[in-house]
């Protein structure tokens, strides 16, 4: 056999040019990388400014094609935002933490399962975990009161507000995630979501709450505790003390704030379920022009701002409040940081679909538990689920990962937010906890939320792929 000269440049040019080409990817992932790290050491918003730079690194340097911003997530996250911050103003969330409060009283015994229970539900509901921080002291009180480790409800509580967000029709994350997955490529709606995530997360939370059950001394058993006892620093417990209460007052305004913004959820959900009463629009059946069922992307704005109205003719909040919310300015960042770093990887996917498609999609296909640790890693680094949702879902849906196995694992990663002690709600909870019993460590690793976080994502993710594959 005769090799030519011409036939070996033309290999070495392709030898050349696939380096070149590797070369410029591993660049402009290390781009990505770079833009995911200084976004997190500037938090917040810091996350949407650097990723926004990031697209302009690929676009003006690297010469790529610039991606297409999650407009649709962005604009439901608004309408969520706007709706909640109205329901907050009136006082809803305040009547929501006083219902919750008074579930959590009524079983002291078993609050290491009660209180997250309690937390992850009015999470979901509410489609944020700012709701559990004036349910901390009462969880503190309960147990204390009651001879139990108050680090234990308290850890679980925290961890299990993380994975509710993936089980809200109502939150970013889950706003992030029908956009991806309500397209006609994959027709997986938010009501198939829930299905999976929902019932994971529940089994996950009790699984948990044994093995959670179970860390720490015992109160007669921790010196520490004993200590702060013997000097007067702390009561001992008195199970037939008052319960502390919340500072917060429920008001007839707030629970019909409340009761208006759960219905706009029940009826997200009413029309998840029932496709056949949703608007007709123009789109195609088996390539053909005809009248289908609109999306659920522009019905859950509509029920939103719906919502919204009803609230502010029934309740009456003060309009002029609203940019103060606390929901408010939390949405507000969310949406920017969804922004920038969501079109970051849209455009760095979009430029690199097919290497991505057949590299680390085989990767997947092969193991899936490789996806729930994308998730779990970049919620570690960034603490904002819906930014994971848009960073790694695409490369799951690339993969061809079956989509009730990718929402249950993606539900149970969510919980990486707590691994590192970093978070608002983990500092409150400790300091809430006056028995030192909730500590955030030194070395990053000896915090009381890091093993009630790696068992609880380990219980969601392996349950979550399972309920996937048996009815996703």
């Amino acid at each position: 056999m005769v090799v030519t000269s011409g036939a070996l440049t033309d290999n070495a040019c392709r030898g050349y040019g696939v380096i070149v080409e590797a070369a410029k990817f591993i660049l402009e992932l290390l781009v990505v990388l770079g833009a995911i790290v200084m976004g997190t050491r500037s938090s917040g918003v810091g996350l949407g400014l650097w990723g926004g730079t990031g697209v302009a690194v690929l676009v003006f340097v690297f010469q790529e094609p610039v991606g297409s911003p999650p407009v649709d997530a962005l604009l439901i996250v608004l309408s969520v935002v706007l709706a909640s911050s109205m329901m907050q103003a009136a006082g809803g969330i305040d009547w929501m933490v006083s219902i919750a409060a008074k579930l959590i009283s009524r079983s002291p015994k078993q609050i290491t399962l009660i209180a997250p229970l309690v937390s992850f539900l009015f999470s979901a509901g509410a489609g944020t975990s700012n709701i559990l921080y004036p349910l901390l002291p009462v969880i503190q009180d309960v147990s204390y009161k009651n001879n139990i480790r108050p680090s234990r409800p308290l850890s679980l509580s925290v961890v299990a507000t993380g994975i509710a967000l993936a089980c809200s029709p109502v939150s970013a994350a889950m706003a992030a995630m029908v956009t991806l997955t309500d397209a006609p490529a994959y027709g997986y709606e938010l009501i198939d979501i829930v299905k999976v995530t929902f019932p994971a997360a529940v089994v996950g939370i009790v699984i948990a709450s044994f093995v959670v059950s179970r860390l720490g001394k015992n109160i007669a058993d921790d010196p520490e505790i004993q200590a702060k006892i013997a000097s007067g620093a702390i009561e001992a417990p008195k199970t037939d003390g008052p319960l502390k209460k919340t500072d917060i007052v429920a008001t007839p305004q707030g629970r019909w704030a409340a009761i208006i913004f759960l219905l706009g959820v029940v009826t997200i959900v009413f029309f998840g379920l029932a496709k056949e009463l949703r608007p007709l629009v123009p789109g195609l059946v088996d390539g053909k022009d005809a009248m289908v069922p609109m999306q659920m992307t522009p019905i859950i704005e509509i029920v939103m701002f719906v919502v919204g109205t009803v609230i502010l003719l029934v309740a009456r909040p003060k309009v002029s409040e609203i940019p103060g919310m606390s929901v408010f300015k939390a949405g507000m960042v969310s949406a920017i940081a969804l922004f920038g770093l969501a079109w970051l990887t849209d455009t760095f996917l979009g430029a690199h679909q097919e290497v991505i498609a057949s590299t680390v999609g085989s990767w997947v296909q092969q193991a899936p538990w490789i996806f729930a640790l994308g998730i779990f890693l970049v919620c570690v680094l960034t603490t904002s689920q819906s930014t994971a949702t848009r960073t790694v879902v695409p490369i799951g849906l690339a993969a061809g990962i079956p989509l009730g196995m990718l929402s249950g694992m993606w539900a149970g990663a969510f919980a990486g937010i707590y691994l590192l002690p970093t978070n608002g709600s983990q500092i409150a909870a400790a300091n809430f906890d006056y028995t030192g019993s909730t500590k955030l460590g030194t070395k990053l690793v000896d915090h009381s939320f890091f093993i009630p976080t790696l068992v609880l994502a380990g219980a969601t993710i392996i349950v979550g792929a399972l309920f996937g594959i048996l009815w996703g």
